[in-house]
């Protein structure tokens, strides 16, 4: 077995989830629960079918963000696994219940927009992701100003009253 890391490459304000599904029937459900969810939303899904014809079965609403699913998709490479990135202005709160409740959505490994690396496992039969690194490691443990920062951020973008 050989371990490698793989960085998904991106924009730096473009939001992104990973997960990991078990059915061709992924693209078209997601696809469905996002434009139900946002109406409007652009992005773009690939999802790496891991049996047949072993393709990267893609969708969306926007063609850059097409273009990030595909090929971060096929620099994965691991079966079952889709990448759903969101244009600029969208972001996985808003979406990722939605994406949870797609009875094929097995898994998801994290939505973000930091700087990620996926842990990739490659046997003689294929390729899984074991996990993520996702942004970076804590330098220490917030203070009250810091609290008071968090708090008033929450509330000047609009997610706390």
């Amino acid at each position: 077995m050989e371990l490698t890391t793989i960085r998904i490459e991106k924009p730096e304000t473009i939001n992104f989830i990973l997960g990991q599904s078990h059915f061709i029937k992924t693209v078209e459900d997601i696809h469905e629960a996002l434009v139900t969810a946002v109406p409007g939303i652009k992005f773009g899904l690939a999802f790496c079918e891991a049996s047949g014809e072993c393709l990267i079965r893609w969708t969306g609403t926007d063609q850059d963000m097409i273009n990030l699913a595909q090929n971060n998709a096929q620099a994965i490479g691991a079966g079952h696994s889709f990448l759903l990135f969101l244009a600029e202005g969208y972001y996985p709160i808003n979406v990722l219940k939605s994406v949870r409740q797609v009875p094929e959505v097995c898994n998801i490994f994290c939505a973000t927009a930091n700087p990620t690396e996926v842990i990739v496992a490659e046997t003689s039969q294929g390729k899984g992701i074991l996990g993520v690194i996702d942004g970076f490691a804590p330098k220490g443990v917030e203070d009250t100003e810091d609290i008071a920062w968090r708090k008033g951020f929450l509330r000047q973008i609009g997610y706390k009253l």
